[in-house]
């Protein structure tokens, strides 16, 4: 069922767990994630930045997507992750997209308030959840550029979070987006100072190689949402070239399997940790 991610996010915040965004971008990834979630009995987030929308047009995706969670046995939503533009968000919006991030993270502050303000006032006439992010998240989102990481400071999170009256809000602790070179050391004080401060559900971007403990301590100090995006790439690419190379016959319907099957062992897995079941025994 397609519904609001302020209710995955609030149930989360229950008990004591993250609810994971799973980043698609063909429909092999779509029906990989939705049997994870439904063999799992657990809610996930679909979701797509804008920047890939390049090589997954929003116009084929977002019919796909919402189609998908309307038609799932547990609760689906579907947002767009990263958002750049106004323009882009309200597109998604109209297809039906149940949450929306713009992500000024690289403006002046009172600009990104500015802005977040208008889609926190777009968001309202579909009742969608608005995510925004404070602080520099490391790596990139689909070009060449790297950025920087800089840590959210929880002060400014605070007075953020009162201007724009966001629903979540994505927090810079060290945390990169694609694939780590190293494990990272993730600022679990910053993170727990924010929590502190602020009374929203915090996110956590590039979830990919973060160990299991980690996301553990990070579920414990406030983050309820958690994205996952190139761990599902690299596992649908790995299932589609093992099926290639190691079988003399290929047809497109056993590879489409293949690369569905791929997504979703990566999205079960993550579900098992994000679901958080040693913290509540």
């Amino acid at each position: 069922m397609l519904v609001p991610m302020k209710t995955l996010l609030h149930q989360a915040e229950k008990n004591n767990s993250a609810v994971g965004a799973f980043s698609v971008g063909n429909m092999e990834m779509v029906m990989g994630a939705i049997k994870a979630a439904e063999d799992m009995k657990t809610p996930i987030i679909l979701q797509i930045a804008e920047k890939r929308l390049k090589n997954s047009p929003l116009e084929l995706m977002a019919p796909m997507m919402i189609s998908a969670a309307k038609n799932s046995s547990v609760d689906i939503a579907v947002h767009l992750d990263h958002g750049l533009s106004i323009e882009c968000i309200r597109k998604a919006l109209d297809y039906g997209f149940t949450s929306v991030m713009l992500d000024c993270s690289l403006k002046p502050l009172e600009e990104n308030i500015k802005l977040t303000k208008e889609i926190v006032s777009l968001a309202k006439t579909t009742d969608a959840t608005v995510e925004a992010e404070l602080g520099v998240v490391g790596g990139n989102e689909g070009d060449t550029e790297k950025h920087i990481i800089t840590c959210t400071d929880p002060d400014v999170a605070k007075y953020f979070c009162y201007k724009t009256k966001i629903d979540a809000l994505a927090v810079a602790i060290g945390n990169a987006h694609g694939n780590y070179p190293v494990l990272p050391e993730l600022r679990f004080d910053v993170l727990e100072k924010i929590h502190k401060k602020t009374d929203i559900p915090l996110v956590l971007h590039g979830g990919t190689g973060i160990t299991d403990e980690m996301f553990r301590k990070a579920i414990s100090l406030g983050i309820r949402k958690i994205n996952i995006a190139t761990a599902s790439f690299d596992s649908l690419t790995e299932y589609a070239e093992d099926y290639l190379t190691k079988e003399n016959n290929h047809d497109y319907f056993t590879l489409s399997a293949k690369m569905a099957e791929g997504v979703y062992k990566n999205i079960v897995k993550h579900i098992e940790i994000f679901n958080n079941k040693e913290k509540l025994s």
